[in-house]
């Protein structure tokens, strides 16, 4: 069979599904190659991590006996301006596939590994499809050497690895593998007890990304982030905490979870969401908190002067 693969997003990150059926299809004796429109094939997988629905993918010149459409980015849908995920569009590779090693020569620009050790997240952040389409609970669902081979870095996709009963076991794989780990989804202070932070410690991590979404978690977060801190002892430049803002807190509320990072002896740093719809002044608490030359040199937002007009925040916005 000739089988041909299409990355929807081509976001400058591999495309594991596609690695994952490029290599079953190989295995199969299958000819697998990028999309070619001027070629025919037996079989094409469309791919589409992002986005909205597959009605905005022009698949009119493809050239194949069967298109299968796959990813999250088709299962997703802009509603009142909002994404809604649709989980009966959504599909989930076989087992033979799903669990198979990935064919890393797809991407051969991008040298790390990278694939889930984990699956599920008990946050149930509106904003996040995941705990809708994998489950409010982390489980592991793989070992390591499902897609890691000696890679020196590894790229580690699971929502939340510290919320999974394994979690000792697998950041015990990742310290033996001694390659540079990349948690790009962040790690939960609120499951960093000293044993947890003694095992982070023993990782070879280049950026540490921690999130303060929610006041309600407040208490947790503060006291594992202190625990890190004191166990872990990380450079400041290497340890960025995640605040979301213009969601469901008010300024007062950001202010006090910057001063709370503060006293942990971190940096945090101010995301917005949906920037288009943020008060100034919370704009403005961003430019001045993520520039860390403004942050370090007038660390009083107060008296930061965000303008040319010598007005500081106190002033231009009367507090």
């Amino acid at each position: 069979m000739r089988i041909g693969l299409y990355d929807v997003d081509s976001h400058n990150f591999p495309n594991l599904p596609l690695m994952k059926i490029s290599a079953y299809h190989k295995q199969q004796g299958n000819m697998v190659e990028w999309l070619d429109r001027f070629q025919h094939y037996d079989k094409v997988y469309v791919s589409k991590v992002f986005g909205d629905e597959y009605s905005l993918i022009d698949d009119t010149y493809i050239n194949a006996d069967e298109i299968i459409f796959g990813g999250t980015g088709f299962s997703i849908t802009i509603e009142n301006g909002k994404e809604v995920y649709h989980k009966d569009k959504d599909k989930n590779l076989p087992d033979e596939i799903e669990h198979i090693y990935p064919d890393y020569s797809l991407y051969p620009q991008y040298k790390y590994a990278v694939g889930f050790l984990t699956r599920g997240c008990c946050n149930n952040c509106d904003f996040c499809i995941v705990s809708k389409k994998e489950g409010i609970c982390s489980l592991k669902v793989a070992d390591l050497s499902e897609f890691w081979n000696g890679q020196k870095e590894i790229k580690l996709l699971g929502p939340n690895i510290l919320a999974c009963k394994d979690r000792k076991e697998l950041l015990q794989q990742l310290i033996d593998s001694k390659a540079h780990i990349d948690f790009t989804q962040g790690l939960d202070a609120r499951f960093i007890a000293e044993e947890i932070a003694e095992l982070i410690k023993q990782c070879k991590v280049k950026m540490y990304h921690f999130a303060f979404d929610f006041m309600r978690n407040e208490k947790a977060i503060i006291k594992g982030l202190k625990t890190f801190v004191e166990v872990v002892k990380p450079a400041k430049e290497k340890c960025y905490v995640y605040v979301l803002t213009n969601y469901n807190t008010t300024f007062d509320e950001d202010m006090r979870r910057i001063e709370l990072i503060r006293e942990c002896g971190l940096d945090p740093d101010i995301r917005i969401y949906r920037k288009e719809t943020a008060p100034k002044i919370t704009r403005d608490l961003q430019r001045w908190c993520n520039n860390r030359i403004i942050y370090r040199s007038q660390p009083n937002f107060m008296k930061y002067v965000p303008r040319a007009d010598g007005k500081t925040i106190k002033e231009i916005y009367k507090l």
